[in-house]
């Protein structure tokens, strides 16, 4: 499998019993890669050993693709991390955003930015 090709998700359902219909050929769906995919779950891994994060969802959405961890299934998103590359020549494809919808870090490499989250992992050994 390369690197570079998208994860596809299954079409979703409607109430009604009917497929969702596809998107046309001019409206592509952005989703995280697979080497992006990793460096999060990375992240989340370390994040439930340490008792931080306990449950995630990922959504791909129209316009960006959204990764949210959570501490309880039943809660708000802790963090938000967002894939929005119509920004990649702006401010940075990516964004971390906070329980609050504050945002916390935003940049072009997912590396630099999740390193706002990594910061809860240090902690002081006596």
């Amino acid at each position: 499998m390369s690197d570079t090709i998208p994860i596809q998700f299954a079409r979703v359902m409607r109430a009604s019993g009917k497929m969702a219909p596809r998107q046309g050929a001019g409206n592509v769906q952005v989703f995280f890669d697979r080497q992006e995919l990793t460096v999060i779950l990375n992240l989340y891994g370390r994040m439930v050993q340490a008792g931080e994060w306990r449950d995630y969802a990922i959504d791909g959405l129209g316009d960006r693709a959204v990764f949210s961890a959570f501490r309880r299934a039943s809660e708000m998103p802790v963090c938000r991390i967002e894939k929005q590359p119509a920004l990649a020549q702006r401010q940075g494809q990516y964004v971390i955003t906070g329980a609050g919808g504050q945002v916390l870090k935003r940049g072009r490499e997912l590396t630099q930015v999740l390193r706002v989250l990594e910061r809860k992992l240090l902690k002081i050994v006596p």
